[in-house]
């Protein structure tokens, strides 16, 4: 079987499974095996496919057909135009998550203070705090998560991407995983925020695969905000700012939570006109 063969047969194979896009994802599972780019593909149709490339794109389209996220299978995703390890102890980062990094490096890019310092509270993939330090290289981070198994994705993503010695991981609940003193010019964080109910109508790529750790804000969603704004505080610099990524329907009741400790908070919506970033100043 060839190349052109190959996509034919696998489009069939993931159209039946119900895959949204199947021929684009058969060009990733083949790109991925033969590690070359998409164009290659189209000018090497005939290329003939060895027993082994066989043996592992096969396998990939068993897994898929299962509905096992096309990222777990390859091993990685592209995040902020940067590559990222993804595995099933973390969310697969998403676009959206892009609109949050994208306001901090806006901000911090205004700020005045030289050597800013930066915690991403549930780190998960680590996709936050190693964007912001390739993109603000005078910041130094702390990430922290509550699966030790996120934290080593996370390191292993750091290191990937060439910012190990400016992001320092802790693993524990919340702020109990700092160790020392800190103080920070902000405070970001993408935490569980879909309220447990709804978590089994969602898409089964999702319930069935991610880690629900990772999903779960309780019965309003909320949790997490709720701990993270009452005590972000005491770990913020007078006008450091606290940034959240929410779901598109938390936007006012999240704002109305930090309401009593940050002031010019906004609102941010995300590229499909969804309410996605809430971002607030800590009041003096």
């Amino acid at each position: 079987m060839n190349i052109s063969e190959f996509i034919h047969y696998a489009e069939d194979k993931l159209k039946s499974a119900d895959i949204e896009t199947p021929v684009q994802e058969a060009g990733v599972m083949l790109c991925q095996v033969l590690n070359c780019g998409r164009a290659y593909l189209y000018a090497h149709g005939d290329r003939e496919l060895s027993t082994d490339e066989r043996a592992v794109l096969d396998n990939m389209l068993a897994q898929r057909a299962k509905n096992t996220p096309l990222q777990y299978i390859i091993g990685d995703t592209e995040f902020m135009s940067l590559k990222f390890i993804v595995t099933p102890a973390v969310l697969i980062p998403r676009q959206d998550t892009e609109v949050l990094v994208e306001k901090v490096i806006e901000l911090a890019k205004k700020s005045s203070n030289a050597g800013l310092k930066v915690l991403d509270m549930c780190t998960g993939s680590g996709c936050i705090a190693v964007s912001i330090a390739h993109f603000c290289p005078e910041s130094s981070i702390v990430a922290c998560d509550i699966s030790e198994e996120a934290i080593k994705v996370a390191k292993a993503n750091s290191d990937l991407n060439g910012v190990q010695n400016r992001v320092e991981f802790f693993c524990g609940d919340l702020f109990e995983a700092l160790k020392g003193s800190y103080k920070f010019d902000f405070i970001v964080s993408n935490p569980p925020y879909i309220e447990t109910e709804i978590i089994i109508g969602l898409q089964k790529e999702v319930r069935s695969y991610e880690p629900e750790l990772a999903l779960d804000g309780g019965a309003d969603g909320l949790d997490f905000y709720k701990i993270i704004t009452v005590k972000a505080p005491e770990y913020l610099n007078n006008l450091g700012w606290l940034a959240f990524e929410i779901g598109f329907n938390q936007g006012e009741r999240v704002s109305a939570l930090m309401e009593e400790s940050f002031i010019n908070i906004q609102v941010i919506k995300d590229y499909g006109g969804n309410d996605r970033v809430v971002i607030g100043q800590l009041s003096i």
